[in-house]
């Protein structure tokens, strides 16, 4: 199965564009949106989830129109949003039966068999009947992806599922997302490169609402090659660097900024030839330089 989205537009009342013609082949595996907060992405996710109108465009999973046919959509989508509420003092058990009830698992025996079984997928069977209010952020976002997961759903979103956990959790959070992505569409919605980086074969980065990427992060990085340079710079040299040169990024290292520069020629005057980064093609992409 596949996601075709096709020229999707939305514009909200206030006249900010969220999508602008948005256009994405989804295969099965994980693939990566990529976009700094308020680039669209939600917008996005919240039209595939059907939780929103487009103003105009299509995407058809399969052969379900995900804008006409909502009721079949929801029968096949499995959802976890940025802002996932849970009621705090219910333990995981009778908070995933409950989930599992209203998603049409009415028989007793079989949606305990099944949410025990979620449980254990997401390594916290364990921990069942602890109330949710005493987990971690990370087995939070694991809940989060059990309850998703519920109806066994051929697409399942994710929207920023890792902002806020420790590289532990987050490393936790990465193998439960990979191990998924094996027989589904998952759609990972984040800010966050390195996610798309350890996670997705495919990825798309979408910026003011346009898509600026669509293609294979390593394809990405590989096409900057020969084309990004460092220097260590004084503070008070930020300014001339960057009018004299396309800085697409800067971080302070040891008390000084480290600049990447996008440069078709090679630089001398101190700067030294760097291997690209997947956060060097996302900088230079919303720039505008390549």
């Amino acid at each position: 199965m596949e996601l075709i989205i096709q020229n999707l537009s939305k514009t909200y009342a206030n006249g900010v564009k969220a999508l602008d013609n948005v256009t994405l082949s989804i295969p099965q595996g994980m693939y990566g949106l990529l976009g700094q907060n308020g680039a669209g992405k939600s917008t996005l996710m919240r039209t595939i989830a059907t939780l929103q109108d487009a103003d105009s465009g299509s995407a058809m999973l399969g052969d379900i129109d995900v804008l006409k046919d909502r009721d079949a959509v929801r029968q096949r989508l499995g959802y976890l949003p940025q802002d996932f509420g849970v009621y705090p003092r219910i333990s995981a058990f009778d908070m995933m039966d409950h989930l599992a009830l209203l998603k049409g698992v009415t028989n007793k025996a079989e949606r305990r068999q099944l949410v025990e079984a979620m449980l254990n997928k997401v390594n916290l069977y364990e921990h069942r009947k602890k109330a949710l209010a005493s987990y971690s952020g990370g087995m939070r976002q694991r809940f989060g992806i059990g309850q998703a997961l519920i109806g066994n759903p051929q697409l399942l979103i994710v929207d920023e599922p890792t902002a806020g956990l420790d590289p532990g959790e987050r490393n936790r959070f990465y193998n439960l997302l990979a191990e998924v992505g094996e027989s589904v569409i998952v759609i990972l919605s984040t800010h966050i490169v390195e996610d798309v980086l350890e996670l997705c074969s495919k990825m798309a980065i979408i910026h003011k609402g346009c898509v600026l990427y669509e293609g294979g992060p390593d394809a990405a990085v590989e096409a900057l090659e020969g084309r990004i340079f460092s220097r260590k710079i004084e503070k008070a040299d930020l300014a001339r660097y960057e009018s004299e040169y396309k800085v697409i990024s800067n971080k302070m290292l040891a008390g000084r900024p480290l600049i990447h520069v996008f440069s078709e020629e090679p630089l001398n005057a101190g700067f030294a030839p760097v291997r690209p980064s997947l956060e060097d093609v996302f900088f230079a992409k919303i720039g505008g330089l390549n």
